[in-house]
């Protein structure tokens, strides 16, 4: 205990008391009985606007909810990895904004991409059997089932189907780490190579960029993390415009 109390006293007030939120709401979701958690997935998860199951604090709520365990340890991981030095730099206030900032600003581009993938399915339903199948989809989609057509499930997986954690908010995290200390020597563990942060961070947003583009279906949204990382850029491109940083 007394190891436990060190690590987290020599964490930044910011920092500390997000990995504690986290951790918190996700222990609070596991010892629920499924139907709850479900439930609270549902309506704290995001949701593309024009689903019944969308509202407006959803893109704020997200990225405090994880899909698992490991979903939970990356980002914390990464939070504490990279957080402190980076609440430091900035101070608890700023840091806290820029946390909270990066992780809107991904949910509001994911929901871009969700139009913009909405759209070729415009042209094969009209307006009313669109919204028909959204709004019978949500209700599948609670009840754990989905439309057997392979095109109206697409549609309702789309629409219905929540994206949840704190990717977002933990790669602008990670831009704002690469911008503030291009030249820190990083350890990657595969390759087990020296890499400096600016080149780590250029890597992700390729990576991100071609699994994004490429459709990879493996449920991860690759869009929502460069979404962090171009909000955060804009936020930290404007603060050292204003002079805000000793160190860039």
């Amino acid at each position: 205990m007394a190891f436990d109390n060190g690590f987290l006293n020599r964490m930044p007030p910011v920092t500390k008391n997000l990995l504690i939120v986290n951790i918190l709401i996700f222990v609070v979701m596991a010892v629920m009985p499924p139907a709850k958690e479900a439930l609270v997935d549902r309506y704290l998860g995001l949701h593309y606007f024009s689903s019944p199951t969308f509202n407006i604090a959803q893109p704020f709520t997200y990225m405090f909810i994880h899909a698992g365990f490991m979903h939970l340890f990356f980002n914390m991981f990464a939070l504490i990895m990279f957080g402190p030095q980076i609440e430091w730099s900035l101070g608890s206030k700023r840091f806290l904004f820029y946390y909270i900032s990066c992780g809107i600003g991904a949910a509001l581009i994911q929901e871009g991409v969700f139009a913009l993938m909405l759209t070729k399915y415009t042209a094969m339903f009209p307006p009313e059997q669109l919204d028909q199948i959204i709004r019978e989809g949500a209700r599948a989609l609670s009840q754990g089932m989905d439309f057997s057509d392979p095109t109206m499930s697409a549609i309702n997986r789309l629409v219905n189907g929540g994206t949840v954690g704190a990717s977002g908010a933990i790669y602008g995290v990670l831009l704002a780490f690469g911008m503030l200390f291009p030249n820190y020597q990083l350890m990657l563990i595969i390759p087990p190579m020296p890499v400096k942060a600016k080149w780590l961070v250029v890597g992700y947003a390729v990576i991100e960029l071609v699994y994004g583009v490429g459709g990879s279906s493996s449920g991860v949204a690759h869009f929502c993390h460069l979404g962090g990382m171009v909000a955060g850029l804009l936020i930290i491109l404007y603060w050292k415009h204003k002079g805000l940083f000793r160190r860039y």
